[in-house]
């Protein structure tokens, strides 16, 4: 019993994690479950009926005109369910019940798609209605613990009749098949039985109409191929005979067919057989089918949950290949070297004691006012050197300007080709929006970038700082040569600054054309060495320390190309992609989810 308790409380929480992941599922396009077979096994019989007490569901089902009204009539013994020679058309169900089950709640439980309505006439349920109804009464000739239901043609024309006459098949535990010379071997007749028999359903088969002397070598052969296409197992199988009066007047014979191929057979009362019925049995059997149903790898939620991951993987490569971090892969420029330069003074000034500070300020000043006629007369002759923020600028705007360029050819193509998941989406995206525009607007938001922003400054700082911890005695060094400059500047000469000028320039030139550094030139640019003004360019720290520096100015520039790259990737998916992207990701995390994992996992238990 607690192990019964155990499984029955695992499928209640399967379907709890069910109704979770529902909405999770239809944001990647995946449809609800409803409506499939496994879904309403588990909602109309598991979860229906499990923690129930036994009861048996027999429901009389088949094609249209065959009697199958008649044949209900005689099982309850009463007029339940209207009957004409013209074929009446059960359009909604009829329901009698003992005494004992006489419960609406208990009804409405186990018949969840309809609504219960009171039986008045036999005539009610032939009328047409847009809604699902179930029409109940009780049957004070019932045997305890047995529902007998009338269903609608599984083969009508009206497709509503078919979705009415599936709904009982799942909610039901033995199924009456009606069947005639005409319809045993029909395709919708057959299609309807064989889910039955997948869900391990127990069949009665009964052959009405018959002529009992001149079929009697037939229905053996119906029963054969009847069996042979829907895989069922009859546990019971009866022959009626074609009798219009007596089956006017509620007496009708029934006669077992024995098992032997004679087709021999010998009077019954169908009845009292479906009352002996083992109860428990089928209903452990029924459910066993149902849960088969539901773990189905094909057919069943494994399969469901597949839907779902496949959709999640199709997002998933939908939003890599819209990634604007990937797609906006560029070769940004190196920062200017007098850039870095100007950033690594102020820090190396920053450490400076305030009278070395002022000294080195002053003579900095001093050294440019001095060198201005030089610079004029060189610039006279060779011309004006080009401003290196300038020239970073327009290699910018190059850069920014191919990559976006990339990316909308990518889009237009991914818009084409692009999965099923993309595609449509792309397509949304694209036919507002016009290249040039999108051009000029990353153009300008490119222009009102400063060179270096303060979270770039921040990491040059934390970079530097590190350096200096990493090499204190070649910070003591270069300071002790700092300090000694600063009191030796009053006794310089105007011509160390022109040497001072003549290396910086020729260094930072060189960068500037994309060369290498020397590591000297990156050894004093740590050490504060090279500035604007003509500083002293100190050397002699040693060569580990120089590679040390020249590993620090490389990360430099590698960090001011990523935060770049990063800024353009964050401005297309601001401004191109909205959303899109966020809803791939999280597409592509569904699989990921609590609600996916717990409905796999109780999949896996079940």
């Amino acid at each position: 019993m607690s192990t019964y308790r155990s499984f029955a409380a695992e499928v209640q929480r399967f379907d709890r994690a069910l109704a979770a992941l529902e909405p999770l599922a239809a944001a990647v396009g995946v449809a609800s479950p409803r409506g499939s077979e496994w879904f309403d096994l588990l909602h109309r019989k598991l979860l229906a009926q499990l923690d129930l007490p036994p009861l048996l569901v027999v429901a009389v089902v088949g094609g249209t005109n065959i009697g199958k009204s008649v044949l209900f009539n005689h099982l309850v013994g009463d007029r339940a369910s209207a009957s004409s020679p013209l074929a009446a058309g059960t359009k909604h169900p009829v329901c009698v019940t003992p005494p004992d089950l006489a419960d609406p709640r208990l009804l409405q439980r186990l018949f969840e798609s309809f609504m219960l309505c009171p039986w008045r006439s036999p005539d009610e349920p032939l009328n047409d209605s847009p809604e699902n109804r179930l029409f109940w009464r009780i049957g004070t000739t019932m045997p305890p613990r047995l529902l007998l239901l009338d269903a609608p043609d599984v083969d009508s024309d009206a497709t509503v009749n078919w979705d009415r006459a599936r709904a009982i098949r799942q909610s039901a535990d033995v199924l009456v098949a009606v069947l005639t010379q005409q319809k045993y071997n029909d395709a919708a007749v057959k299609a309807f039985f064989r889910e039955a028999v997948e869900a391990q359903k127990p069949i009665v088969v009964v052959f009405n109409q018959c002529d009992l002397e001149a079929d009697r070598a037939y229905w053996p052969q119906w029963l054969a191929t009847f069996c042979e296409h829907t895989g069922a197992r009859p546990s019971l199988v009866y022959v009626v005979p074609y009798d219009r009066r007596a089956a006017e007047s509620l007496c009708l014979s029934f006669f077992a067919v024995t098992g032997d191929q004679s087709g021999a057979i010998q009077p019954a009362n169908p009845r009292e057989d479906l009352a002996s019925l083992r109860f428990d049995e089928i209903k452990i059997q029924t459910f066993q089918g149902a849960l088969r149903r539901v773990v189905d790898p094909q057919r069943g939620a494994p399969a469901y949950l597949e839907t779902i991951r496949a959709a999640a993987e199709s997002f998933a490569s939908a939003a890599s290949a819209l990634e604007a971090g990937e797609m906006a892969r560029v070769t940004w420029p190196s920062l200017p070297t007098r850039v870095l330069v100007d950033e690594i003074r102020r820090w190396w000034d920053d450490s400076r004691q305030p009278w070395s500070r002022q000294i080195h300020g002053f003579y900095r000043t001093l050294g440019r006012g001095a060198t201005w006629p030089v610079r004029t007369a060189w610039n006279a002759m060779a011309g004006p050197p080009s401003d290196p923020l300038e020239v970073f600028g327009r290699q910018q705007r190059e850069a920014v300007v191919s990559a976006v360029e990339k990316l909308l050819d990518q889009l237009d193509r991914l818009s084409q080709v692009g999965n099923d998941t993309l595609r449509p989406r792309l397509q949304r995206l694209l036919s507002g929006r016009v290249r040039a525009d999108l051009l000029a607007e990353v153009e300008a938001a490119q222009q009102n970038l400063p060179a270096v922003d303060q979270p770039y400054r921040d990491f040059l700082r934390e970079e530097l700082d590190g350096w200096r911890r990493e090499n204190p005695r070649a910070v003591r060094f270069l300071q002790s040569l700092d300090h000694a400059a600063a009191i030796a500047r009053p006794v310089l000469t105007v011509g160390l600054f022109f040497t001072g000028l003549h290396v910086a320039g020729d260094l930072v030139g060189q960068a500037a054309t994309g060369t290498l550094v020397s590591h000297a030139a990156t050894e004093a640019a740590i050490a504060g060495g090279i500035t604007g003004g003509g500083e002293a360019l100190l050397t002699g720290a040693g060569e580990g320390v120089r590679q040390a520096a020249g590993r620090l100015f490389s990360r430099l520039q590698s960090q001011y190309a990523k935060q770049r790259a990063h800024w353009l990737a964050e401005w297309l998916e601001r401004e191109l992609l909205g959303d899109l992207l966020d809803e791939l990701r999280r597409g592509a995390e569904i699989v990921k989810t609590p609600e996916f994992l717990e409905a796999e996992a109780i999949v896996k238990t079940l």
